[in-house]
């Protein structure tokens, strides 16, 4: 195929759509494939292509905060190993200062050579959030962990396969030989050879395209991809205008932002200085999550149909103090900081633009189990109102894009019930535009297992923008078998007895615009 400096747009439409339709298919395998609920049924995982440098060039639209983090993890492992990795390896990370997101996320990442086995032209990978890597509580959510240790197993480009060869002694012992161990292995290396096979669909596919339409054509419209991104970002921000906020967490945690236009170039500046000190607490963010919830609030800001990559990037400067607690430092605890503090820092970038109220700012994250079962969850909740829209009732909100179990498979893994699953009405903050309501799950245990819950927006509610009122904050208790009540603060962990009912009710979205306008 001729090579042009300027690439064709039908071709380019064409070659966007392709790379997006691999890191799909890689997903689709994955799902097949996976042994655990959390893969298989709630769909936690994310996969996607790069181009030889790292650099993220597309994804299939799984979840948002593995999507826009994967790439420090690529660029890490292509730090760390590049002159000694050989056709064949595959490698695993899942290191929160390596470009990881939190301990139970742990990705796979495969090189791809070129035909003559000495450079590598792209890397597929595919992250996957594992039922249990170890850690202090069952389900490596582990409401109280101080540092990263007590969260689960770190995995720091470990190579997984060897020039072809599944490494599965190496990768068992590995996740046994620790002081918190995974308390399910078999599970782990199930889902990690899942992952390979999601990784090897998109080495075939790649691979088809090369045959198919050259090398050098691939990786120029890989380029063009990324650039026609950069330019639809750029289109966004030309409408912007600079906005500053300050939004506090439940645990005394307060994200500041700035905001600054600069319309002469068409990009703008990300500054998160006056953010709070790191926190003793696992509410740290690394900073690829950071990053990650950056390039998904401007990703949303654009109306064309473009796949998330490094391009989405490139107008933006992102400041992000070291040492604060969205990027911690070594070895702070991070396991809440992906799932809540992400939230937190998608619904301040939104006030400071001034486009959309606050959303449930949470995930709800649930887990419980014991030595033979381990399960995890986030439940949705409203979604908030912005300019000419209503918040949407029962949803999961912005960096997180999975489903919740279906009752029958739930119950036929787990010895619990689902008592009730219901709208939590009147929640959302009314406005000229009002948010979206949360909803109330009760889960009956039918016998003795630890359940934690890891939360936000139990204390601060939701804000509402322009006028709109804040949404209802969320509330977390337990029934247990006698009749007694018990209420939960953001975070706990707790032991459950057979007839026990766990209770969780989650926040509405903000309203939007003041109803007397």
């Amino acid at each position: 195929m001729y090579i042009t400096t300027q690439p064709d747009p039908v071709r380019l439409e064409i070659f966007k759509n392709l790379y997006q339709f691999i890191a799909e298919q890689m997903g689709i395998i994955l799902q097949n494939t996976a042994a655990s609920v959390n893969i298989k049924e709630r769909l936690d995982f994310s996969c996607a292509i790069f181009d030889g440098s790292g650099l993220l060039v597309a994804n299939a639209p799984h979840i948002p905060v593995h999507l826009g983090s994967m790439s420090e993890s690529v660029r890490s492992l292509i730090n760390d190993q590049n002159e000694n990795i050989k056709p064949g390896n595959v490698y695993l990370s899942n290191n929160p200062y390596n470009g990881g997101t939190h301990l139970p996320d742990v990705t796979a990442i495969t090189p791809i050579f070129n035909a003559e086995k000495n450079q590598i032209i792209f890397y597929v990978a595919s992250r996957g959030h594992q039922a249990d890597i170890g850690g202090i509580t069952p389900g490596s959510m582990p409401p109280h962990s101080t540092t990263v240790a007590e969260e689960g197993i770190i995995f720091d480009n470990f190579l997984l396969v060897k020039e072809g060869d599944f490494q599965e002694l190496e990768v068992r012992n590995y996740l046994l030989n620790h002081p918190y161990p995974s308390r399910n292995p078999d599970q782990n290396i199930a889902d990690f050879k899942a992952q390979l096979a999601a990784n090897e669909r998109g080495v075939q596919e790649l691979g088809k395209m090369v045959n198919q339409y050259g090398l050098e054509t691939v990786q120029t419209y890989m380029q063009f991809v990324q650039d026609n991104a950069e330019e639809s970002v750029r289109r966004a921000i030309d409408v912007l205008k600079d906005g500053a906020f300050i939004y506090e967490m439940d645990n005394g945690g307060k994200i500041q932002v700035k905001v600054t236009i600069y319309q002469k170039n068409r990009s703008a500046k990300i500054d998160f200085t006056g953010t709070s000190a790191q926190l003793n607490s696992n509410f740290n963010a690394p900073k690829a999550v950071t990053q990650a919830a950056v390039l998904y609030v401007f990703r949303t800001l654009v109306n064309d149909n473009i796949p998330l990559n490094a391009g989405c990037l490139k107008p933006l400067e992102i400041i992000i103090p070291e040492g604060c607690m969205l990027n911690p430092i070594y070895p702070a605890a991070v396991v809440a900081g992906n799932v809540e503090t992400s939230q937190t820092i998608v619904d301040a970038l939104y006030g400071a633009l001034g486009v959309m109220a606050a959303s449930q700012g949470t995930m709800n994250n649930f887990t419980f189990g014991n030595d033979k079962y381990q399960y995890y969850e986030t439940i949705c909740g409203g979604s908030g109102a912005g300019r000419n829209f209503h918040g949407t009732d029962a949803v999961h909100t912005h960096m997180t894009n999975s489903l919740l179990t279906d009752p029958e498979i739930l119950e036929t893994r787990y010895p619990v019930q689902l008592e009730s699953f219901s709208l939590r009405v009147d929640s959302g903050g009314k406005g000229k535009y009002t948010g979206g309501n949360g909803v109330i799950r009760r889960i009956k245990f039918l016998e003795p297992m630890t359940a934690n819950i890891l939360a936000s927006h139990r204390l601060i509610p939701p804000f509402g923008l322009h006028g709109g009122e804040n949404g209802k904050v969320g509330k977390t208790w337990i029934k247990r078998e006698n009749g007694t009540e018990e209420n939960l603060g953001n975070t706990a962990t707790v032991e459950m007895q057979a007839g026990d009912i766990f209770v969780i009710e989650t926040p509405g979205g903000g309203g939007f615009g003041s109803l007397t306008i």
